[in-house]
Formats: structure tokens, C-alpha cells, sequence
């Protein structure tokens, strides 16, 4: 296989990797990443999405003690029932959603105004949120396995929201955590593990939709992206913990704001091909 395209395929992995838990949106990222590669076509969509499973990877190798902890505790300890039924109350609205309305969303919703719209409201809504936290008492639940069954839902609700293209799931389910009580890091934490079935999901559905548009030539590209996006999503995710005990998500705001004019200047200037 070309070189060249395996070195686009690792860059597209480290932009996934990189940008997946963070409160800035993968879409558009991977977008840009996809125009400025010159990639585009069905098959690097579903690349797109497949390569969000290293992501995922990551968060399993660094919670894989408490993910084993609870597999071995699902029949007899409270406490796994309760983390594992959390995870599903939350998973299910969005997945449900998704299946609902993933074809209205891809017609109507995917163009370069929508995302750079929601980029910008993002990025407000985090100005607005961490405003709020700052005046206000100490946080109700400090800790994902203290989590009740209907924040769970709140936020599963929420992450409903990120359906929008440029929203960002981490940022919609971390920032609505924050707004119903749960501690920064609590609210990124049950971000990273809702995260596990969700996009799992999504790239076992693409994959299965799209069967025919692999083949066994894609391997080394597939394998490539992956990897790319596991080791840089590992690397990220250990910063945000760290980052998140000491600051705010201002700053990521601010780059969505700024990303978001970026976006539509790009689209303006025609450096982007938008397509669903």
C-alpha cells in the first residue's frame, strides 16, 4: 500500500485520537483533517468512524481494572449493578436517537453552518457553564460511583444533543454533568465510560451498513489509523485528568469559538468539501 496514504491514515488517527475526549468535536476536526490530506469518498467516512474504536481502546486499557472489577462483580455486587445500569440509562437515549434520526441529521444538519454553529454555541454555553460553577456551591456527586440512576438519564439526554454535528459528545455529556451537580472530574469520567458502548456502537453499525466497501487490501490502513488513534487518545485522556483537577474548560471555549469562524471561513474560501 502507498506510503503516503498510511502516513495520512496515521495523521487522521492522531486528529481522532486527539480531539475525541476533549470538549472540541471530533467532526470537524476530522473534516478538515480529511480536505487538507485531500481524502474523501465513501470509504474514508467509514474510516472516520472505524477509527474512533482506538479511541475507545484507550479508555478500556486505562479503566480496564475497574471495567474488570465490575464485569466480576456484574451478578453479586450492588455497586457494579449500579455503574453498569448507569452506563446503559445513559447510553440508550442518544443511541436510540441516533437510529431515529442519524439520516435526517446526515441530509439536513451536515453542512459547514450547522457545524460551525455549533462550535460557537458550544464554546458559549462552556463560558456560560463554567461561569456558573464558579459561584456555585460544591459540586452533589464527586464521584461516578456515586452517581444516581436519574443524573445518569440527564445526562443521556444530553449527550441526545451531540447528534449535531460539531456539539461534541464529550463536551455536550462533561458540560452537562457540570450543570446537574457532578464534580468536573466526575462528569468527564462518566464521559469517557459512556462512551465505550456508544461508539462501539457506531462503528459496528457503519461497519456492518457499509460491508461491502471493505476489503482485505484496507487492512494495513484500518490497522494504521487505529493504532495512531489509540496511542494519542491514550496520551490525551491522561492529560485531561490531570488537567481537569487544576482548570476550567475556558479555554477549550475559546478555541471553539475561534475553530468555529475558522470553519466557516474555510467553507467560505472553498477549502472544504462538505458532503453527507
Amino acid at each position: 500500500m502507498d506510503v503516503v496514504l498510511l502516513l495520512k491514515a496515521a495523521a487522521m488517527g492522531v486528529v481522532e485520537g486527539l480531539t475525541e475526549f476533549l470538549p472540541i468535536s471530533s467532526t470537524g476536526h476530522l473534516i478538515l483533517a480529511a480536505a487538507l490530506l485531500d481524502l474523501e469518498g465513501d470509504k474514508i467516512k467509514l474510516f472516520e468512524i472505524v477509527i474512533q474504536t482506538g479511541a475507545i481502546l484507550a479508555i478500556v486499557a486505562l479503566y480496564f481494572q475497574k471495567l474488570w472489577w465490575t464485569a466480576r462483580g456484574l451478578a453479586t455486587e450492588r455497586e457494579a449493578q449500579r455503574f453498569t445500569l448507569n452506563v446503559l440509562i445513559g447510553f440508550l437515549p442518544a443511541a436510540l436517537a441516533g437510529v431515529l434520526f442519524i439520516g435526517f441529521i446526515k441530509r439536513v444538519l451536515f453542512n459547514p453552518q450547522v457545524v460551525a454553529l455549533s462550535f460557537i454555541v458550544g464554546g458559549l454555553v462552556i463560558l456560560w457553564a463554567e461561569r456558573r460553577q464558579a459561584s456555585a456551591a460544591a459540586a452533589r456527586v464527586d464521584s461516578v460511583d456515586h452517581l444516581g440512576w436519574t443524573d445518569a438519564l440527564k445526562v443521556g439526554l444530553i449527550q441526545c444533543v451531540a447528534l449535531v454535528p460539531g456539539v461534541s459528545r464529550s463536551g455536550a455529556t462533561i458540560i452537562g454533568g457540570m450543570l446537574i451537580g457532578l464534580s468536573r472530574r466526575a462528569a468527564t469520567e462518566f464521559s469517557f465510560f459512556l462512551a465505550i458502548p456508544m461508539l462501539f456502537g457506531a462503528a459496528a453499525y457503519d461497519l456492518y451498513k457499509h460491508r461491502d466497501l471493505l476489503s482485505a487490501g484496507d487492512l494495513p490502513l484500518f490497522a494504521v489509523g487505529l493504532l495512531a488513534s489509540y496511542l494519542s487518545a491514550w496520551i490525551c485522556v491522561r492529560w485531561l485528568l490531570r488537567f481537569v483537577a487544576s482548570h476550567t474548560f475556558v479555554s477549550f471555549a475559546w478555541y471553539r469559538i475561534v475553530f468555529g469562524g475558522f470553519i466557516l471561513l474555510s467553507a467560505w474560501a472553498g477549502w472544504i468539501r462538505w458532503s453527507a
